[in-house]
């Protein structure tokens, strides 16, 4: 599986961006996607995740209310929607996707979201 990620830069706080990424090859088995971002001398934490089969999202704290996952998203792709953005969202944002029957998750390439106050 190989994953395209699209979207990021730079914007003012207040300011909204759209992340895209998409699946291919060996999709069959992918029945989750997201993404997780990392800060410098952070960990990598997840974002937002949404399952396939039925629509379940999920959110962390810190983006609840601000970033969406759109339910109409094509299959095998995930978009992010980031609203209200702040410094704090500053990160390198990468797209996941996830098989809960391989137990293999795959990542995209990472892209940068910056975040000027």
């Amino acid at each position: 599986v190989q994953l395209q990620a699209s979207g990021g830069g730079l914007v003012q706080a207040g300011g909204s961006l759209r992340l895209s990424c998409a699946a291919s090859g060996s999709t069959f088995s992918i029945n989750a996607m997201g993404w997780y971002r990392q800060a410098p001398g952070k960990q990598r934490e997840l974002v937002a995740t949404i399952i396939s089969n039925n629509g379940y999202t999920n959110y962390a704290d810190s983006v609840k209310g601000r970033f969406t996952i759109p339910r109409d998203n094509v299959k095998n792709t995930v978009t992010l929607q980031m609203n209200s953005l702040k410094p704090e969202d500053t990160a390198v944002y990468y797209c996941y996707a996830g098989s809960t029957s391989t137990a293999r998750v795959y990542w995209g390439q990472g892209t940068q979201v910056t975040v000027s106050s």
